[in-house]
């Protein structure tokens, strides 16, 4: 049984959106008894000067604008400790994850928070849970040589120390959208089974 999942949409469409569309379906079948909800379509801010100064500044030697800066960065990792299970939508654009899924990465990845460097090179800190990315593409096949995203949300998601990562893939959907939404149901069933 899954209890809490935190559910990470990155599609910048609300209405037609495929990657929602499917994240619904597989939060639906996850039963979770609880969802957080994260909607990136709503905005992040980019990393500044300020904002990294404030995070290189230790803890307890923060100004307090400079706590202000980091709150919004700690409430995002708050979110991922909380969870069990991360469902991320993740729409491809231009071969790559869209901007707003970008910046949440540059949120969430902080040294001493979310992973720390060791002598054998960096730990992530955020190890014991299981993320689930729902892909959708029109044209950019996951996995191929011209994806992008897939790999480096792989990536970064196991530098924070999340090593279970499971795809669910509806890509090429402009070359055959019957196609890539049965390949995606077939394996929404399988993950949530």
């Amino acid at each position: 049984m899954i209890d809490i999942v935190l559910r990470i949409d990155a599609s910048a469409r609300r209405d037609g959106s495929v990657s929602r569309q499917l994240t619904d379906q597989l939060v639906k079948r996850l039963a979770p008894t609880k969802t957080i909800t994260r909607d990136l379509a709503e905005g992040l801010p980019l990393l500044d000067e300020t904002w990294i100064g404030a995070n290189f500044t230790p803890a307890d030697q923060r100004s307090p604008e400079q706590a202000d800066k980091l709150a919004l960065s700690d409430t995002l990792i708050a979110e991922i400790q909380a969870a069990d299970t991360l469902v991320i939508g993740l729409p491809i654009y231009n071969f790559g994850v869209p901007a707003a899924l970008k910046a949440w990465v540059d949120l969430v990845a902080r040294a001493g928070v979310t992973f720390r460097y060791t002598e054998t090179g960096p730990k992530g800190l955020l190890e014991g849970k299981r993320a689930i990315i729902v892909v959708a593409s029109g044209g950019t096949e996951a996995g191929s040589a011209i994806d992008f995203a897939t790999g480096y949300m792989r990536h970064v998601l196991g530098f924070i120390g999340i090593s279970e990562v499971d795809f669910v893939t509806a890509d090429r959907m402009m070359v055959d959208a019957d196609a890539a939404l049965a390949t995606a149901n077939s394996q929404l069933e399988a993950l949530a089974a």
